[in-house]
């Protein structure tokens, strides 16, 4: 028969005691008071305080037994008030550690706060930018529409005041639909390997730089380029980012060019607002004016994606017709360009795309269906969204 342990051995506590840990000494106090143990009489130095102490203890008794109703009930209201404070301790890690969650709570609803208001007013500051540069755009082609009305006739001002509006709301279409200029640049990038392998100290032409994406690019990576764009508003805002542009017309400008004396030809999202009829000729004078080693890079929405072909392609209303790669890879090769690579680019993010069925949640029996509905699947998907652009590069 196992012995049974004994209890720990409890000593009459204190007040000094209590004061200075609190925690340890409840047990001590509802040891002493349940089993109404005495309180231990403070001891003296000397032998006058051995005798002090001696005389207490005698004169207990008969302090003690007139009291005796009042002690009980006393002993009784410690003993609760002990069971309480016993249970709150108890109590007390759990209350600790709601505590820290709920400080812990706060304090990253605050910080959170803090990066929602700090995302808000960085929108408000990006707003704020595009607003003064729209409103400097516009002063500034009212400001030459109003110089030109000084003398020029009525009928040319008024040419000039609806190309300033056209142009104004052509910007817009792109700041809103074809992606900041951080985007475009990112998406240049991709041309990288062909365009810092051109033939050395042949300059690139850009036929229709708009904003300067790719200019910008090509500067930062030490390669000579110029661009041409009809847009006046376009060039501007080029020449104040540092870079060279100017107006005028695309095939003028590159009839002009001496032959072989360019090292690449860059066009981004601008054979769309050609004539059919127009595209080969653009091919063969880029041809022309290419150093052998040089290359033509012609990007522009593919007509692969339904999605891209039927609703995207024409929110610009200024867009003529797809250009589909295969007749672009044919005037390429007619051309003389070889080799012809194309660049399927801008896949369609998967949450916009069609789901595919998770062939491990499907029971055994039903698997072989739901590949076969997979497989269906891939082809639809492909057909109806694939990729959103395509980029066709040649060498000469």
């Amino acid at each position: 028969m196992e012995a049974k342990p004994e209890p720990p051995e409890r000593r009459a506590p204190s007040l000094d005691d209590f004061v200075v840990e609190p925690t340890r000494d409840l047990l001590d106090w509802q040891w002493l008071w349940r089993g109404d143990h005495g309180f231990p009489v403070a001891s003296h130095r000397g032998l006058v305080g051995r005798l002090v102490v001696l005389f207490k203890r005698l004169l207990r008794p008969f302090v003690k037994a007139p009291q005796q109703d009042l002690w009980d009930r006393q002993r009784t209201f410690n003993l609760i008030l002990l069971e309480h404070l016993i249970r709150n301790e108890e109590h007390r890690d759990d209350h600790r550690r709601r505590l820290e969650y709920l400080e812990a709570l706060q304090s990253e609803g605050i910080h959170e706060i803090m990066r929602h208001n700090d995302a808000l007013f960085a929108r408000a500051d990006q707003k704020l930018d595009r607003y003064r540069r729209e409103v400097r755009d516009l002063l500034g082609s009212l400001g030459a529409a109003l110089a030109h009305l000084e003398s020029a006739p009525a009928a040319e001002t008024r040419e000039v005041l609806e190309r300033a509006v056209e142009e104004h709301g052509y910007l817009e279409l792109e700041r809103r639909h074809r992606g900041t200029e951080e985007e475009i640049l990112d998406r240049i990038s991709v041309y990288l390997p062909w365009l810092t392998t051109l033939p050395a100290g042949k300059p690139v032409l850009d036929l229709g730089c708009g904003r300067g994406e790719s200019l910008a690019l090509l500067r930062e990576h030490g390669i000579p380029a110029r661009g041409v764009d009809s847009s006046a508003r376009m060039v501007a805002h080029c020449r104040e980012r540092g870079l060279d542009a100017s107006e005028g017309d695309l095939f003028g400008t590159l009839a002009a060019v001496e032959a072989g004396s360019l090292g690449g030809v860059v066009s981004f999202h601008v054979i769309e607002h050609l004539p059919a009829a127009t595209l080969d000729r653009l091919v063969r004078l880029a041809y022309r004016a290419l150093a052998p080693g040089g290359v033509l890079i012609l990007e522009t929405p593919s007509p692969l994606s339904l999605l891209v072909a039927a609703r995207n392609f024409w929110l610009d209303p200024t867009h003529v017709r797809p250009v589909h790669p295969e007749s672009l890879k044919l005037l390429y090769e007619l051309a003389g360009f070889d080799p012809v690579e194309r660049l399927d680019l801008r896949a369609f993010p998967a949450s916009e795309r069609l789901p595919e069925i998770d062939l491990a949640k499907v029971p055994e029996e039903q698997r072989p269906l739901a590949d076969k509905v997979n497989r269906l699947r891939d082809r639809i998907d492909e057909l109806l969204f694939g990729f959103q652009d395509f980029g066709m590069v040649g060498r000469r």
